[in-house]
This record gives C-alpha cells, sequence and structure tokens, in this order.
C-alpha cells in the first residue's frame, strides 16, 4: 500500500508538468526528477516497515549476580557453568571487574531492558529470588530464555533485625531488641546471645527459637569504655545451621561524656515534664533535664539528685541541642551546642487568654499536623512576642478565641550555622495531657522541630553527612552532601587496621554519594573536615531464603519475523536530495524557476 500511494504521488508530480507548467520536450527530466523526489519523499513520511533479516549472533546470557546465588543451598556452580554454556555472559548486579556473585540486591530488570534493545538472543539465569519482579513484566521479557536454578531447603537460623539505643552516656543502660527467624526446616530450640566488642562482653541473653520469628530485649549497664565509637557483634552461640554469615549483625553504639540533648528548666513547670518525656521518646540521642527548684539549686530530672555546677556545666556546654525553659541561668550562656531551642519565661508571657493554634504549611514542621485539626487541639493559655526576620519561618501562629491578631509563636532561623527555635506560647504540655490525636500532634511536633535543629551543618561530619553506621554486605556507603552550595566532589581516605584507600565521593542531582566496601570496620576521613566510623557487616537479607518469583521459560522468537522501517534505509534521503536539487537544476537550465 505504501509504494502504490507513492506511485500515485509520482504520477501527480508528472501530471503537474503536463498540465501546469509550459510542456515541451525538455520537460520530460525535471518532470521524472520531480516525481522521483515526491515519491521518495511520500515513503519516508508513511515510515512503512519492510520484512528483514533476522539479527542474530551468539546469545547474551545475563547471569544473576546477587549474593543469593552463592547462599546456603544456592546453585551458583551450576548456573556458572550453564551460562558459559549458553552463550556471551554478563553478571547482573557486582561491581565492575567482580566474577563472582556480590550484590546485595536482586534486581534483573534494568539488565534485561538493555540486553533486549541488543537485538540477540537473550538467556535469564537466576535463582528465582528477584526483587523487581513486577517490573518483569511480559513485555520486558518478550523472547527471552530463563532458566531459573532455585536454591535447595537448609536447616538455618538467621538475626534478622538489631535496634536499639545508638548514642550513650556512661551512666546509661543499653537496650538492645534482637529479632531470629529460622527456615521451616529448622527445629525448635533454646539459643544463646552475645554483644561483644572485640574480648569485651557487654551484654548476654538467650531466645527461644520456634514457629514464626522470635525475638528478645539484651538490657544492661555501659561497661567503662572510652567515649567513641564502639562496634558491637551481636551473635548466635553454637547456631550450628548451614549458613553461619547470617548468624551476627554489627549495631555501632556512640559513648559520649554528656547527654545529646539537655533540658534546662528555670523553674520547672507542667511543659518541662512533658516536654522531658516526648524528647525522650522521639530521639535517638541521650537526653537529659536538670530543673532548678531554688536559685542557683540544680536538680537532675527524675531522681531529682542535687547536681554541682561543674556536672551541669559540662552538660551544657558539649550538648548537641540545648532546650531552655524560662531563664535557664548564666550557664546557658556558656554552651557550644550546634542548636537552640528556647521557651519562654513568665516574665516574658504578655497576652493571657485561650490562644488556638494552627499550623501554616511548608514549613520544617508542618508535616507533624498532616491529618490532624490542630485547631481543634487544647488552646494555650499565654503568648509571648515574637518578631520573626526576613529570614526566618514560623511554625505555628495562634489567634485569641480563634480570632484577632494572628501572632507568631513558634519562630525557626538558621545563622552563623546554629538553628534555633523559639517557642512564644504556654501551654502546650495540654496537648499531650488530654491523649488521643492531640499528644500524636505534640510529639510529632517535638520530633520533627528536633530532626530540623539537628539536621544541620555539622562540624564534626564535614560537608558530608554519613546516611547509615551500619550497612549489609554488598549495600553502598551513602553519604549526603550537607555544605553550603551545590555539591561537589569531596576526597575521602578509608581506614581499617593496616588497610587505607583513597577515593572521591561524586554528588548526584539530588546530593547522594556512594561506595562500596567490604565488610569490616572503617574509619574515614572527608577532605575539608568531617570523620567518623561506619561499619560493613558480614550479614545481607540476600543469605535469607527468599520466594521464587520467576519460571522456567523457553526463548521465543517475535511474530511476524523482524521489520526495519523505511527511514532506516539512509539511501532514500539522499535519492529524495538529488531529484530536488536535480530538477531545480534542471528548471534553471529551461529558463523556469
Amino acid at each position: 500500500m505504501p509504494f502504490l500511494v507513492s506511485l500515485l504521488v509520482a504520477t501527480a508530480a508528472l501530471l503537474s508538468y503536463r498540465y501546469l507548467e509550459a510542456w515541451t520536450p525538455r520537460s520530460w527530466l525535471p518532470a521524472g526528477l520531480r516525481a522521483a523526489g515526491w515519491g521518495t519523499l511520500t515513503l519516508l513520511l508513511l515510515n512503512a516497515s519492510c520484512p528483514a533479516a533476522e539479527r542474530g549472533g551468539r546469545p547474551l546470557v545475563l547471569l544473576d549476580g546477587s549474593l543469593s546465588m552463592q547462599a546456603a543451598g544456592a546453585r551458583w556452580s551450576e548456573a556458572a557453568a550453564l551460562a558459559h554454556r549458553s552463550g556471551e555472559v554478563r553478571l547482573v548486579g557486582p561491581a565492575p571487574g567482580d566474577t563472582t556473585p556480590s550484590a546485595g540486591r536482586s534486581q534483573l530488570a534494568p539488565a534485561v531492558a538493555a540486553a533486549q534493545s541488543v537485538g540477540r538472543p537473550v538467556v535469564v539465569i537466576t535463582d528465582g529470588e528477584i526483587e523487581d519482579a513486577d517490573e518483569l513484566a511480559s513485555g520486558s521479557l518478550r523472547g527471552a530464555e530463563i532458566r531459573v536454578l532455585a536454591r535447595r531447603a537448609v536447616d538455618d537460623v538467621a538475626l534478622t533485625r538489631v535496634s536499639g539505643t545508638t548514642r550513650v552516656t556512661p551512666s546509661d543502660s543499653l537496650e538492645l531488641e534482637v529479632e531470629a527467624s529460622g527456615t521451616p526446616t529448622a527445629a525448635a530450640r533454646r539459643l544463646e546471645l552475645e554483644a561483644r566488642e572485640g574480648d569485651r562482653v557487654w551484654l548476654r541473653g538467650a531466645l527461644q527459637l520456634g514457629p514464626g520469628a522470635a525475638r528478645t530485649v539484651l538490657r544492661g549497664p555501659v561497661p567503662p569504655v572510652a567515649p567513641g565509637a564502639h562496634v558491637l557483634r551481636i551473635a548466635l552461640l553454637g547456631a550450628a545451621d548451614a549458613e553461619p554469615r547470617d548468624d551476627a549483625r554489627l549495631l555501632l553504639v556512640t559513648v559520649v561524656p554528656t547527654p545529646g540533648i539537655v533540658l534546662l528548666a528555670s523553674p520547672p513547670t507542667w511543659e518541662s515534664r512533658f516536654l522531658l518525656e516526648a524528647l525522650r521518646a522521639t530521639s535517638a540521642l541521650p537526653v537529659r533535664g536538670y530543673l532548678e527548684t531554688e536559685p542557683g539549686g540544680w536538680r537532675r530530672a527524675g531522681d531529682l539528685h542535687s547536681i554541682s555546677t561543674l556536672e551541669l556545666g559540662e552538660a551544657v556546654r558539649r550538648a548537641d541541642l540545648l532546650v531552655t525553659l524560662g531563664a535557664g541561668g548564666d550557664v546557658a550562656r556558656t554552651t557550644r551546642a550546634r542548636a537552640r531551642w528556647s521557651w519562654p519565661g513568665a516574665t516574658r508571657l504578655g497576652v493571657t487568654g485561650d490562644w488556638y493554634v494552627s499550623a501554616p504549611a511548608a514549613t520544617p514542621v508542618s508535616g507533624a499536623f498532616s491529618g490532624l485539626a490542630v485547631d481543634s487541639f487544647p488552646p494555650g493559655t499565654a503568648v509571648a512576642e515574637l518578631a520573626s526576620g526576613p529570614g526566618d519561618w514560623v511554625g505555628l501562629s495562634a489567634q485569641a478565641s480563634r480570632r484577632g491578631t494572628v501572632r507568631p509563636v513558634l519562630v525557626g532561623r538558621d545563622s552563623a550555622r546554629v538553628r534555633r527555635l523559639v517557642t512564644g506560647i504556654d501551654g502546650l504540655w495540654r496537648w499531650a495531657f488530654r491523649g488521643g490525636s492531640s499528644e500524636q500532634g505534640y510529639r510529632s511536633l517535638v520530633a520533627s522541630a528536633v530532626s530540623w535543629l539537628l539536621g544541620g551543618s555539622d562540624s564534626l561530619s564535614g560537608r558530608a553527612r554519613l546516611q547509615r553506621e551500619v550497612v549489609q554486605r554488598g549495600r553502598p556507603v551513602v553519604f549526603e552532601w550537607s555544605g553550603a552550595g551545590r555539591p561537589e566532589p569531596l576526597p575521602v581516605e578509608w581506614s581499617a587496621g593496616a588497610a587505607s584507600r583513597r577515593d572521591t565521593l561524586v554528588f548526584d542531582g539530588s546530593g547522594r554519594a556512594e561506595t562500596l566496601l567490604p565488610p569490616g570496620t572503617w574509619r574515614y576521613r572527608l577532605g575539608g573536615g568531617g570523620e567518623g566510623t561506619v561499619a560493613v557487616e558480614e550479614y545481607s537479607d540476600e543469605w535469607l531464603p527468599a520466594r521464587v518469583m520467576l519460571a522456567d521459560r523457553r526463548g521465543v522468537s517475535p511474530s511476524g519475523g523482524a521489520r526495519q522501517p523505511i527511514r532506516g534505509w539512509a539511501w532514500l534521503f539522499g535519492i529524495a536530495v538529488a531529484a530536488f536539487a536535480g530538477e531545480w537544476f534542471a528548471r534553471r537550465r529551461m529558463g523556469l524557476r
């Protein structure tokens, strides 16, 4: 049909010379050239496809390179041998240069999509335990042959989760929640647990393995260790199962000489009591409260023991976040905290009444009230006069009896690398006292405020902040840009014992940079300042048996054979250009335009 349409157009081109031009015997040449040009141009515009020879060649074999392929019960050797017999092998997942499975995730969709564009037969060899099966729709797997070598059932027990407080002071108690699970063939039994750092045992415990997940909590005082980062290895003792690499997890615990969040209440009030509870419930940092019960006399919140001025001054000076309710005394002026949260004292609260609060949108704390009717929460009892500058943001505002002037009552500012929040309303503790959605709003407000306050630039972390201090084997260590200006390449030096390496963090458009490290405890030092510790576990979720998401399938050729569009024939463009240029030249020789 396209060629018939092209022939009709060429005929029309000839007739245009016969009836619209002064026809002479010399008109045959330009008329023929016009017919050739119009006909060729019509074919290119229609862009029909024509049968073409199938593109063949040696099959492209995509071999699943995730760690699950070499877990207990896996069939890596069999899969590798099959892959090399089937065609050209490409390992999917590991870093370039790896020849064994080392990827911490099972994802095949991007590799399959790229292989389909090559035009060669595609063979996928995997254990079927993949994460992106939904993306591997039938269309993306068209024509590909799938060979699934599922792992064999084994007796295995794994520590699937370890969580707990990661920043403690020497006087704190350490509490770790541990979760373990076994394969269906694993026998129910009692397993001993141990959390140790080198030769020092921090905590001991046990859990009873049965159907489903088993959980236990390890508790104990922090042993006498030096301040700093300590990598604890929480391990099952005597598990005697098929996969020992999932019997231990790592947790990085930082021992700090003073609390990360310090609250000063002068004098103590209901607000200080509920705020201290909310800080402890929503923050992962050690929290301490100090109350000035009489002028110059400070006591520790909780046990009301008197404390020395030296202890109080050290805690205030080295805190990450200092929260002051009331005057706070001269001791608050000595702080080097990178974040401050100030609440009003009785002398600053000028206007009393029922002050109903509302939350403006698009502020660092507005997400705390998503889906909550803030204006129905219990009203505040008094407000202070707060002024907001050009660079400040207002997180909460209030109106007396829901009418009249709107006053800002929560103002945030970020200046000189110190983030500050000022709260100018009394009575927010009534939100927590009432319970229900208002208590949820109170805790969410405190959590969002602390997250913003401590999310600023930290001189210890430098211009990039480590996202996770412990990562699984095969997963990247991720840094997030926290410096001023646009992200730029940042040199980093890694060291683990006698081994060391240098690298450069290259940040993407979202301000994230990734690097892969082998299992171990690594110290890093960033160019321009900033250092820390990151632990890479031997554990990976890939060691655990997962559901098989694919099935064997033979390779199928696309129906109808391969086809090639006409625009793929470059010589047709040459014919069209030559025909129109030749017609113009012939017309000029005839004296026509």
